[in-house]
């Protein structure tokens, strides 16, 4: 089973829509697809054979003061509003609306990774809790702790899904994965500093604090599973797509050379992937699938 698996990382995924347009174009598909944060909305428009549309939403919407800017706050809504990402702008008859019909029938697993706010362990919505006009789950997965504010589904509140499984590789593997694609939004040597963490980790202490506990070991995860996909690399069972720089693009940043240098990178190392998944796997007939 071949799987893809988008890591999000806010604005730097560009990188990933440059992936996946790449794909696109190339005609290249996955058995399973595996989304974190905005790597959900790739996958998304991916799964609905829409090419370009989420780069439009990195270079274009996105510098709507609509989508984030501080009258948000001022409005009383979050700094960056997922409503209106995930309602005015995709829902049908809106201003990009996702293709649900193409999107609905993928046959594939699809699974989105959202961090449950009470527990702080990740949840994996499937292709079944996605309806059309109803994006929850990509709002769920990509709601950035305090950026974003939680979301709730079914009675439940939702954070990020990096928090709790940044780089979900294990999951691929428990789900039967031979071949991995693995899109990363930083350089596959980047090691990510917990500092960050902490801080955002200490205010939520009070109201939720399994997933701020969750939180503060998201760096100790992220880079132990990177670790293990290299491994995997190494025995021809995985294929890391990684920008060799981030061209000065972090989460919220906004500057549109900075971001359609990134998106180019990400169209460009997206042509590794079909040589990658007509070889051979290597068989390791005595290691564990989720090592």
């Amino acid at each position: 089973m071949t799987t893809v698996i988008d890591v999000g990382g806010g604005f730097r995924d560009i990188y990933g829509a440059g992936v996946f347009d790449t794909c696109l174009e190339e005609d290249i598909s996955f058995d399973c697809c595996i989304a974190v944060s905005a790597g959900s909305a790739n996958i998304a428009s991916f799964l609905a054979k829409q090419s370009g549309r989420n780069y439009r939403f990195y270079t274009d919407y996105a510098f709507r003061k609509e989508y984030m800017s501080t009258r948000n706050l001022i409005d009383g809504k979050h700094f960056l509003d997922l409503n209106y990402v995930y309602g005015e702008l995709s829902l049908e008859g809106g201003e990009d609306p996702l293709d649900y019909e193409v999107f609905s029938s993928y046959g594939g697993i699809l699974n989105i990774v959202a961090t449950d706010a009470l527990t702080g362990r990740p949840h994996y919505f499937e292709s079944g809790d996605i309806r059309q006009d109803d994006f929850s789950v990509f709002k769920a997965s990509s709601s950035i702790p305090i950026v974003c504010g939680k979301t709730e589904i079914d009675g439940r509140l939702y954070y990020d899904g990096g928090i709790s499984d940044p780089v979900p590789v294990k999951r691929a593997l428990s789900l039967g994965s031979d071949k991995i694609v693995l899109v990363l939004t930083r350089p596959s040597d980047y090691i990510v500093d917990p500092k960050r963490d902490l801080a955002i980790a200490s205010m939520m202490d009070k109201e939720y604090a399994r997933c701020a506990n969750a939180l503060r070991v998201h760096a100790l995860r992220y880079n132990r599973a990177v670790r293990q996909a290299k491994k995997l690399e190494e025995e021809g069972r995985c294929l890391i797509i990684s920008p060799d720089e981030s061209c000065g693009v972090n989460t919220l940043t906004r500057d549109k050379e900075s971001l359609d240098a990134l998106y180019r990178k990400g169209r460009e190392d997206g042509l590794k992937i079909k040589n990658f998944l007509c070889s051979g796997t290597a068989a390791h007939p005595n290691k564990e699938r989720a090592d």
